[in-house]
Order: structure tokens, then C-alpha cells, then sequence
């Protein structure tokens, strides 16, 4: 009988999306309850956190008068939390208050409405650093707010698929979520899990670039995969909370490399709205690996900042172990 690790390639339905994880374990291991255990986090996750669902812990949250503090499940106050500290340290670019703009400008279940969108654009506008108040799991609005977190809930989702494999006794592996990536361990043949960072093109799927992560996660914000088009113009799904509405410019993609996907995935937000030289200084500042992809005439530039990428103008394959 073959001692040989079998692998174990697992998915599911996930936030509008699919949730993926490979790892290889011994052949007496039964993958049937580490694939149930990785579907009831996920869908955990979508429960409370997703605007689509009318009942979901966040949109009951929504709907709670100002004022009036909130009883909320642990992993959406975790969330919350995170985001509040992360759109602190960018000075305001991640801001997880902007539900009203997304919906208005039909990034949510309903199609894009000029009446909503002129209101959002003119709204005086109060960001959830100063909006939430938050002790534990108690949280109330100190102002009106719409939450809405797809920028940070999907790395979160990817972070609980780990955590489950974890718990199952699985350390090496590689789990996603509509490509916000986190590797665990290494390979079985000892090496890091290889990554492509997509190149910025609505027209085909390819590899712009590969990082190599060990104990790490990737997430990236582009402005090719999820967009809406009004009056003829095509608008990237990333909000400008400056402006209420979609980037007018930004790089074509932020990719960052972190501990946890959740903090991943919400500064490339961050960096996507600070755009290509603001988003770098605050990487720096802030100690964070990032790689911008930006056009220009020439084509597609790459620009990595961090100890990962050694301030690098052109990073084509790193190695990551965060």
C-alpha cells in the first residue's frame, strides 16, 4: 500500500463565487469532512458579512438606528475592527462605509440609479474610522453609515478556509477565494506554493507575474475584472470615498502580500485608491509588500515596493514568507 500523500484538490460556492483549497495528506485521511468543515466557514462568513443577503448580520446592522448599540457575531466584529485600524493607517482610502455608493453605482444586487448616484456623490459623508464605535462585539453607529465590506470580507473568507484546514491537522496547503490567495506551509516536494499575479486584461487570463509564498497570502484590487458601464463609460468596482463614486484613475492592479488575507485584501484597496505614487509612499511607510501594475503607452509597468520586492522597479518573480 502506497504511503505516498494523495492529493486533494476541494471547492465550493462561496460569495457569488467559488472557494478553492489543495493541500496532500496521508491516504487514510477522508477528505469528506474537511470539505464539509471548509463549506460551513465560508457560508458562515457570507451570512453575516454579505450585502446581497437581506438578512445577513451586516445588512440587520444597516438597517439599526444611530445611536443604538448592536450585539454582532465575533468574526464580523473582527472584521469590522480590522477595517476600521486599516482605513486609520491609509489616512481614509480603505473606508468600509461606502455600502450606499456600491449600491448606486450597481455594485450590489440592484442595477446602477442616477437619483442614487447624484445622493451619494453629494451626501455629506461621515467614514466609519469616526462612524463605529466598537467594544468587542458590541458595536453602534455614531453617525448614518452604509457598511458594506467587499473589500476585506472575501481575504477574511480565505483566512477561515486556512484556519479550518488548520484544525483538521492540515499545514501545507493553498486556499482561495476568487483569487485572494493564502498559502500554508510548503509543497510536498519542499517548496514554496507558486502564485501568478494576473495580468490587468478583461480579454483573457494570463500571468502577468509569479510570486512563490510560504506561511503568506496575496490578494489583489484591479480595475479589469469587475466593472459597470454608465453613460458609455466603463467604471472600475473600487469606491473613492473621497468622491463617493468610482476611481476616475488608479493603477491597473495593486497586489499585496501579508500575514492574513484580510489585511492583504484591504490594502489593495488602499493602495488602489491612494494610486500609483501615493499608494507607494504609504506602502513604505507602512512596511508593506506590494507590486502596482500600471499602464502606459508602452504597455504594462511593474513597480514593487517592500522588503519582498527590495524596492524593485520590475518584479517578475519574487519568493514570500511572511
Amino acid at each position: 500500500m502506497s504511503t505516498d500523500p494523495t492529493r486533494h484538490a476541494l471547492n465550493g460556492r462561496a460569495m457569488g463565487t467559488r472557494w478553492s483549497a489543495l493541500f496532500f495528506a496521508p491516504p487514510r485521511v477522508d477528505p469528506a469532512p474537511i470539505q464539509a468543515a471548509l463549506q460551513t466557514a465560508v457560508t458562515e462568513i457570507d451570512a453575516q458579512m454579505s450585502t446581497y443577503k437581506a438578512d445577513s448580520a451586516l445588512m440587520r446592522l444597516n438597517a439599526m438606528p444611530v445611536g443604538e448599540w448592536a450585539e454582532i457575531p465575533a468574526h464580523l466584529a473582527r472584521v469590522l475592527d480590522l477595517g476600521v485600524r486599516i482605513g486609520r493607517a491609509s489616512g481614509g482610502a480603505f473606508d468600509i462605509g461606502l455600502g450606499d455608493a456600491a449600491l448606486a453605482w450597481g455594485f450590489g444586487p440592484a442595477e446602477a440609479s442616477p437619483d442614487a448616484i447624484r445622493e451619494a456623490m453629494q451626501v455629506v459623508r461621515v467614514p466609519a474610522t469616526e462612524a463605529l464605535e466598537l467594544e468587542g462585539t458590541r458595536v453602534r453607529k455614531t453617525a448614518p453609515i452604509a457598511l458594506d465590506l467587499n473589500g476585506i470580507a472575501k481575504g477574511y473568507g480565505v483566512d477561515r478556509l486556512a484556519e479550518t484546514l488548520l484544525a483538521h491537522g492540515v499545514t501545507d496547503a493553498l486556499v482561495g477565494i476568487d483569487g485572494e490567495l493564502r498559502a500554508l506551509g510548503l509543497r510536498p516536494d519542499g517548496q514554496p506554493w507558486g502564485i501568478a499575479v494576473e495580468a490587468p486584461d478583461d480579454t483573457r487570463r494570463a500571468a502577468q507575474s509569479v510570486l512563490t509564498l510560504e506561511n503568506a497570502a496575496v490578494a489583489t484590487s484591479g480595475d479589469y475584472r469587475h466593472w459597470v458601464e454608465v453613460q458609455g463609460r466603463r467604471l472600475s468596482h473600487t469606491m473613492d470615498p473621497a468622491r463617493g463614486a468610482p476611481l476616475l484613475a488608479s493603477p491597473a492592479s495593486v497586489s499585496v502580500v501579508a500575514g492574513s488575507c484580510a489585511e492583504a485584501d484591504a490594502w489593495a484597496t488602499a493602495l488602489m485608491v491612494l494610486g500609483a505614487e501615493k499608494g507607494a509612499a504609504c506602502a513604505r511607510k507602512r512596511g508593506l509588500n506590494a507590486l502596482f501594475l500600471i499602464r502606459s503607452a508602452q504597455g504594462i509597468a511593474a513597480t514593487g515596493v517592500g522588503a519582498l520586492f527590495a524596492d524593485q522597479d520590475s518584479a517578475l518573480a519574487q519568493s514570500a514568507m511572511v
